[in-house]
């Protein structure tokens, strides 16, 4: 995938678009907004995720770059997000897999979407992050 020249300005309208519209694209969307780690300020961020079971599940993978991305640097300084789906909001504790639960994810992932086996090998040593987000009371 192709990253757009200005990042911020594509993501504003796909924020747009899937607020008009309930959703785009082929793939699964979300929007998870976070708390800026040292603005304080609200950040949404558009982001494919994957149903597993009943979990609700984002990769941090950034396209394959070196670093996390901020939206997940975000949810590790404050890990209470809202997620938006095409049809409900809710409020939502953000929690990265570990261990086997993270591997075992990781690989059911990448067999769906290959595209994330070539964002990890382009990422180097950083792992790529696998996120849970779980329903405020639940």
């Amino acid at each position: 995938m192709t990253m757009p020249e200005d990042l911020l300005a594509h993501n504003r309208k796909l924020i747009e678009e899937f607020r008009a519209a309930g959703g785009v694209g082929e793939r699964p969307l979300l929007l998870l907004t976070t708390v800026g780690r040292r603005s304080g300020e609200k950040r949404t961020s558009p982001i494919m995720y994957v149903r597993s079971g009943e979990r609700l599940l984002v990769i941090a993978s950034n396209a394959g770059g070196e670093r996390h991305p901020l939206w997940y640097r975000n949810l590790i300084a404050d890990p209470a997000v809202t997620v938006e789906l095409a049809d409900s909001t809710f409020a939502a504790r953000a929690v990265p897999l570990t261990g086997p639960d993270y591997d075992r994810e990781w690989a059911a992932i990448k067999q769906s979407f290959p595209f994330f086996a070539e964002h990890e090998e382009h990422a180097g040593k950083r792992q790529i992050p696998v996120v849970e987000l779980i329903a405020a009371g639940s």
